[in-house]
């Protein structure tokens, strides 16, 4: 079975696995240049229940939140990189800006965000702990970001 589920098919999975006592958390992002901040990120969440569910931006999406420029990696590629991590046992693709719908659909136990979010600006945290849930804001790396890469590359590229 592929990591890589289809948005129709993600809730009835998670359901399923809730139903057999696992403990599933929710994570989301664009990806868009795979670092050792996103990799130790996501160990880190995985470390807190069974099952890591991470919604990743569509294409779409991320060149919404990023700009035109962006993403430099598609989502295909996105998904099949992403999927390669032990951390992570299921990606699913959403078009929205944020992932609410997502996170309603799949009704995680934990949702994490990195530490450069509050946990009053991570969206679905209300509808989270309204059920019970726990959301999380984990250790934020700061100097790695794949704009801080980007632009390392450019700046590299320019002074050549």
């Amino acid at each position: 079975m592929s990591k890589v589920i289809e948005r129709s098919k993600i809730a009835a999975l998670i359901d399923a696995l809730q139903a057999s006592g696992k403990r599933i958390v929710f994570t989301n992002g664009c990806f868009d240049i795979l670092h050792a901040g996103h990799v130790l990120y996501l160990q880190s969440a995985k470390a807190l229940g069974d099952v890591l569910v991470l919604g990743l931006n569509s294409d779409a999406s991320v060149a919404r939140l990023k700009g035109p420029q962006r993403p430099i990696v598609n989502q295909e590629e996105r998904c099949i990189v992403i999927a390669g991590l032990e951390a992570v046992d299921y990606v699913c693709l959403f078009d929205e800006d944020t992932p609410l719908n997502l996170i309603m659909d799949i009704k995680p136990d934990v949702l994490v965000k990195g530490g450069d979010w509050q946990i009053s600006q991570i969206v679905g945290a209300d509808f989270v702990l309204s059920r019970g849930g726990e959301v999380r804001s984990l250790e934020f790396k700061p100097g790695i970001s794949s704009s801080l890469i980007i632009e390392r590359i450019v700046q590299r590229t320019n002074s050549d």
